[in-house]
């Protein structure tokens, strides 16, 4: 029979080797120590972006070379995620969050000292699996330190911290792109790891499950980590093999059956890496598919806004980035307004909203055009940002705070597995649908700027690059065929974004929907069992 033993304390549960009185018994201490690495994460996942032109010009890297930098880090970090909760859980969260810091950062200067491409993929998927230890065990000690009437207002600090770092990371990769080198993109982690090294040294208390000698569930881990690599591979390379292609069903029904058997072995071991009564709280499982769909629309949302802005605008990654601040801004709002909601009226009402936000924002997207003003651009990013950061705290919260505080690691773990796993079905998901909608429009849109017939038949060629907002125009072009070139491409990929924003409008109306019959009540935080 599945079972754990955990501390039965009323207050969150230490191990006998915690924390002393003084600075490792203030919480609030704790928050600032795991924002360190928490920012750190954030902002390299959105910076690396910004990055891989540059990276490909300097290593003469091929574009499926440049995926990779991201799959490497991707798919480790996804496949891990659970593991570092688990391994928090048990052996200290203090410790594997530290280790992860450590590790994250080390594998960030080697990346920029790789010198090739195969030597950047390879330090990206070390990375990966570092902040596999670090993500989970983040709200891991939170949980563990924090009152129940004082989690809700911790988890919007953490959740501002991860939506700012993360929207962020256009302005700073910019910067750092244009003017010193994009190595330093990943030397920026340096500085940032070492701070967050120290000072967690000195305030952190350790504190982990009391789970006597259990059994460590290495077939549990084996079955996951396996599940979710198909998975996330299926997902990330079904861009390029075609979603319904043969390979990519194959991988996703593969990954799904193999997450199957974990889950049905899990309710049969006696001490499982990922306990499926968890899974009884409805404001956590709600909380876990919120996630996935908030990271889906934030992560898919914010690659074909840049890619707008920077190829079909013209503006610079670090324009383009000043452009992307008012999200930043009305996260930085949301986050504890999400937070206080949720504490007060429960998740039930924040949840809801957050998504209701988000689909406003997809829906105003339904206005832009190639030459839109500004002013058509700023409401539906601070409709996003209030809606990301509101869902993020509400979510954190259901996810987290709905667990006993003994399987805390755990389930930051699979919040930030369906944040990763969200996250790639949104780039993924969104960029096919721009590109099927590109192919399809390409060659009217041409010939209706006044391309030529048999040139715009010709250019539908280039409609994998006008897929990501770049015109197919050459040197010897007369300035009046470049101009019309310019407008039907550009106007193919506004096609593909209003598409892609319609899409991305339902899919959180629906999540709404989800969200509000499915949390019936505010998050208890369940005494441990």
């Amino acid at each position: 029979m599945p079972s754990t033993v955990v501390d039965h304390s009323a207050l969150p549960a230490h191990a006998p080797s915690a924390a002393p009185a003084g600075r490792r018994a203030n919480p609030w201490l704790t928050l600032v120590a795991v924002a360190f690495g928490l920012f750190m994460v954030g902002l390299d996942g959105s910076v690396v972006s910004i990055a891989n032109p540059e990276i490909g010009r300097d290593l003469h890297a091929s574009t499926a070379d440049l995926q990779w930098v991201t799959n490497s880090y991707l798919l480790a970090l996804a496949a891990a995620l659970i593991l570092g909760g688990k391994l928090g859980d048990r052996f200290g969260r203090r410790t594997y969050y530290m280790i992860g810091v450590l590790g994250f950062t080390l594998a960030s200067v080697a990346i920029g000292l790789a010198g090739s491409i195969e030597g950047v993929i390879a330090f990206r998927a070390v990375q990966g699996l570092f902040g596999a230890l670090l993500m989970p065990n983040t709200l891991g000690l939170l949980r563990a330190v924090f009152p129940p009437k004082k989690f809700g207002m911790a988890v919007g600090i953490w959740a501002m911290v991860s939506s700012v770092s993360t929207a962020l990371g256009p302005i700073v990769g910019g910067l750092l792109v244009e003017h010193v080198t994009w190595e330093s993109v990943f030397y920026i982690n340096a500085p940032i790891g070492i701070v967050a090294l120290v000072f967690s040294a000195l305030v952190l208390p350790q504190s982990r499950n009391a789970t006597g000698h259990h059994r460590f569930d290495v077939p549990g881990v084996a079955l996951l980590a396996l599940g979710l690599l198909v998975v996330v591979f299926g997902v990330v390379k079904g861009e390029t093999w075609g979603w319904s292609s043969g390979p990519t069903l194959g991988a996703l029904a593969a990954g799904v059956v193999i997450l199957l058997v974990f889950g049905w072995y899990e309710t049969r071991v006696e001490h499982p890496l990922l306990p499926m009564r968890l899974f009884r709280s409805p404001a956590l499982t709600i909380g876990t598919i919120v996630t996935a769909v908030n990271f889906f629309v934030l992560l898919g949302v914010i690659f074909f806004v840049m890619l707008y802005l920077q190829n079909v605008r013209g503006f610079t990654p670090v324009e383009a980035g000043v452009r992307t601040l008012p999200l930043s801004l009305a996260s930085v709002v949301a986050s504890p307004l999400g937070a206080k909601l949720t504490e007060r009226f429960g998740a039930r009402l924040s949840m809801p909203l957050g998504m209701v936000l988000q689909a406003g924002a997809a829906f105003g997207m339904l206005a832009w055009g190639v030459h839109s003003s500004y002013a058509a651009m700023w409401p539906p990013f601070i409709a996003l940002g209030l809606g990301v950061g509101m869902v993020m705290a509400a979510s954190s919260d259901a996810i987290v705070g709905s667990s006993p505080v003994g399987d805390a690691g755990v389930a930051g773990g699979l919040q930030a597995t369906a944040l990763q796993v969200g996250g790639a079905l949104g780039t993924s998901v969104l960029v096919s649908l721009i590109s099927s909608r590109v192919g399809s429009t390409l060659t009217g849109e041409l010939t209706g700027a006044g391309v030529p017939a048999p040139l715009a038949e010709h250019l539908r060629e280039a409609e994998d690059a006008v897929a990501m907002g770049v015109s197919p125009v050459s040197g010897d072009m007369p300035a009046q065929l470049r101009a019309a070139v310019v407008e039907g491409s550009g106007q193919a990929f506004i096609n593909g974004v209003h598409t892609a924003a319609l899409v991305t409008g339902v899919l959180c109306v629906a999540g709404a929907v989800v969200a509000a019959l499915g949390v019936r009540r505010a998050p208890q935080a369940p005494a441990d069992r």
